[in-house]
């Protein structure tokens, strides 16, 4: 019998709890992200929710707590939607960034 056949698959702990409420997408769209100061740069997101977005990013000094200015557009077939987003950093990662949006409806009201 091979080795890799006597292994035991690894079980966690404890069950993986989700704690999202909106579920995630996989997206490929460019996100411009404006840091307090003005300065914008683009990044790539890697999925998206209706209330959180994750961009890979790198050595842009963003800390968790801090608010940014997401833009971005999400092309819905025949129609293409631009969006632009207030958002709190929520965790920072050697992969990216993790960010909550400001909910479209908190705004209005």
């Amino acid at each position: 019998m091979p080795a890799f056949a006597t292994r035991k698959a690894r079980t966690p702990a404890r069950p993986i709890v989700e704690r999202r409420l909106h579920t995630r997408h996989r997206a490929r769209t460019t996100v411009y992200i404006t840091v307090p100061g003005g300065c914008r740069k683009l990044c790539k997101a890697v999925n998206l929710s209706a209330t959180g977005v994750f961009i890979e990013t790198t050595n842009l000094g963003l800390r968790k707590g801090q608010t940014v200015v997401l833009s971005f557009a999400i092309n819905l077939g025949a129609v293409t939607k631009l969006h632009r987003r207030t958002a709190v950093v929520a965790h920072v990662s050697r992969g990216g960034t993790g960010l909550m949006m400001e909910s479209y409806s908190a705004r209005a009201n």
